[in-house]
């Protein structure tokens, strides 16, 4: 009996969005557990994860990398102490410094900018708005630059309409690297309204990756009928590019960790798939994704391009080559 040939796969459309995955800062920091291991052996401690991905920080782990949520965690002795890619209060180092640490600071520049923003604004006796989520790491590290009373968190549109700040004419603002451009924009437009001397950053703290990342899930998400974002759920840039897709129309838009947790019975009828990466997802799990949909449908993949990135960071200076010297 001749048996029936299988069936062809459905076809379906992917559409790449570029750029997507990794960013400088993230990769300065992944490159920093990774450089201090090989000049100083395991263990290598790191305070918090060193960026927020499950499959980064198991492979740090296997290499000797040790993750603690707080510096008491961390034994006396020489071993390196890394501190994340989001930035940490003015205490952490503090804490470090006064038990002879080898502390490693591995805050993205970016981050950083935002930091010395906050204390030339307070240095300069303004109140500062600070746009941004409660209880975010990046958060945390930027209120804590400055004295409990120094800065005031705003984490919505309403929020925004009610504050009563000390001085209305003497405020500032800064916002976290990660957050909604749309979200974000309505926030500032509501306090420049309402506060029209209120100084503004020189330049825009939403970061160039999730800026880019954004437009281009902006740019593709009215294309598709589904939205895959890679990333973590405890990271605010992945989330960011979940609402962007929905909001831009993408009637599916999800956020997964592995290709293992597709809920496939949502993808059963699409003809078109949006791909992207946030920017501390690598992009191994994305080629990980792409595989497990070309074992469902013949895949016809190609890039959606919203800008070109050529940023780089160099490694903290205690792990440079010329460190030493």
């Amino acid at each position: 009996m001749q048996t029936a040939a299988p069936s062809p796969k459905p076809r379906l459309r992917v559409l790449l969005c570029a750029p997507r995955g990794f960013c400088a800062g993230v990769v300065r920091a992944i490159d920093a557990v990774e450089q201090a291991l090989a000049l100083y052996g395991p263990p290598v401690y790191v305070r918090h994860e060193i960026v927020h991905n499950k499959y980064v920080v198991e492979g740090l782990k296997r290499k000797g990398a040790v993750f603690v949520e707080e510096l008491d965690e961390v034994p006396e002795g020489p071993a390196p102490v890394i501190f994340s890619a989001h930035g940490v209060p003015k205490s952490v180092p503090e804490a470090a410094a006064s038990r002879n640490m080898f502390a490693i600071d591995a805050t993205c520049p970016l981050v950083t900018k935002v930091h010395r923003e906050a204390q030339v604004h307070h240095r300069k006796g303004r109140e500062i708005l600070l746009i941004g989520h409660a209880r975010h790491p990046e958060v945390i590290g930027t209120m804590g630059q400055l004295p409990d009373d120094a800065v005031t968190l705003i984490e919505t549109a309403e929020d925004a309409r009610t504050i009563v700040p000390r001085d209305p004419d003497n405020l500032a603002y800064v916002t976290q690297t990660t957050l909604s451009l749309d979200d974000t924009a309505e926030m500032v437009n509501i306090l420049r309204a309402r506060f029209p001397n209120m100084a503004a950053p020189h330049k825009e703290d939403i970061c160039y990756a999730t800026t880019n990342r954004q437009d281009a899930v902006k740019k593709v998400a009215p294309q598709v009928d589904a939205m895959v974002v890679v990333g973590a759920p405890n990271s605010s840039n992945s989330l960011r590019l979940r609402e962007a897709a929905e909001r831009a129309g993408c009637a599916l838009s999800v956020l997964v960790q592995r290709a293992t947790d597709i809920d496939w019975e949502r993808f059963g009828t699409i003809t078109s798939l949006g791909v992207t990466a946030g920017a501390s997802a690598p992009e191994v799990l994305v080629e990980e994704l792409l595989d497990a949909f070309a074992e469902r449908f013949e895949l016809d993949v190609r890039s959606v391009t919203a800008a070109e990135e050529d940023v780089f960071f160099p490694l903290p200076r205690a792990l440079r080559p010329d460190a030493a010297e």
